[in-house]
């Protein structure tokens, strides 16, 4: 039995070791190599208050699963948009919500995406909270 504990403790300590060089290496690291956080950061760190709706907020009652689903096939067979309004969150309430969430890069694109979704959502309040990203993050 300690001839099969022996190559276990042994790798424990390898991983022990690696893990202890790895952080000290990360504290050595001058700050201005490190990379910077990505343009959103801050809303997802807002996200996780509760009160603002994300993509676990979404229904998964038929009928909303298939408003987000025509939403989503609208704005990516669109041309016209770009990868950021084509990535924004689609986020359909029980309460006969859809809550549209992200950064594009103009107001002609969050116009086209709440026409899209008033288009799929028919009666259904869309709740626009898209942003225009300020030109200087293009």
């Amino acid at each position: 039995m300690k001839i099969l504990n022996q190559p276990l403790l042994l790798l424990m300590a390898a991983l022990a070791l690696s893990s202890i060089d790895g952080s000290a290496a990360d504290q050595k690291e001058p700050a201005a190599s490190k990379k910077a956080d990505a343009d959103n950061t801050a809303k997802n760190e807002r996200d996780r208050d509760g009160k603002t709706k994300t993509p676990l907020d979404q229904s998964n009652r038929p009928e909303d699963i298939k408003v987000t689903q025509t939403i989503r096939k609208a704005l990516m067979a669109d041309d016209g948009l770009s990868m950021n309004a084509k990535n924004v969150k689609v986020i359909t309430t029980a309460d006969g919500k859809v809550t549209l969430r992200g950064p594009v890069n103009s107001e002609e694109e969050k116009t086209k995406i709440a026409d899209h979704a008033k288009q799929a959502a028919g009666s259904a309040t869309i709740v626009n909270k898209i942003e225009v990203k300020a030109a200087s993050q293009k």
